[in-house]
């Protein structure tokens, strides 16, 4: 089992490298097309955050001995299905998709998608993933502290977010 979970891991890593991969290519395209970018101040908020969320899951895991719990398998098919959601927001945001705050300034907001029932999907999936992901380790801990950890992040994103779109127009 542990090296099953050695794998999840070094997937989370790749997939979030990939991803910050994919922000840039989009960045430099919606620069190209004139976007503009907001909240470049706190953006080292996030990278902190996420940083530091793998550095604690890794120290728990590797610290406490590992006893899997039953309700590790609910955790697993949680995990499986946000990782659908997560990439349900890249495909519907497509090219726009970032994790930056980059706005095109005649474009209105995509309303497609998990965006027709949710403003800011990628945040509520990320708040369980930062719950879910860990149980998967046993890093109890960190599985209640990362996910308030980025709720305190949030206010002041998605206010910076709001700003950005209502003043593009």
């Amino acid at each position: 089992m542990e090296i099953f979970l050695w794998m999840i891991l070094a997937f989370l890593i790749f997939q979030r490298l990939g991803e910050l991969a994919l922000a840039n290519r989009n960045r430099k395209w919606m620069v190209e097309r004139g976007a503009k970018e907001w909240g470049q101040g706190h953006y080292f908020l996030f990278i902190l955050l996420h940083s530091a969320f793998f550095v604690c899951i890794i120290a728990e895991f590797v610290w406490t001995p590992y006893v899997q719990q039953p309700f590790f398998y609910y955790a697993l098919t949680g995990f499986f299905g946000l990782q659908i959601l997560r990439i349900a927001c890249i495909r519907t945001l497509g090219k726009r998709w970032n994790t930056r705050i980059l706005v095109l300034p005649d474009e209105e907001p995509i309303r497609k998608g998990i965006y027709r029932f949710v403003k800011h999907p990628n945040y509520v999936i990320v708040f369980f993933e930062l719950m879910v992901i860990p149980v998967l380790f046993h890093a109890y801990l960190t599985a209640l502290i990362f996910p308030f950890l980025h709720l305190l992040v949030l206010t002041v994103r998605i206010p910076a977010e709001e700003r950005a779109l209502q003043e593009r127009i």
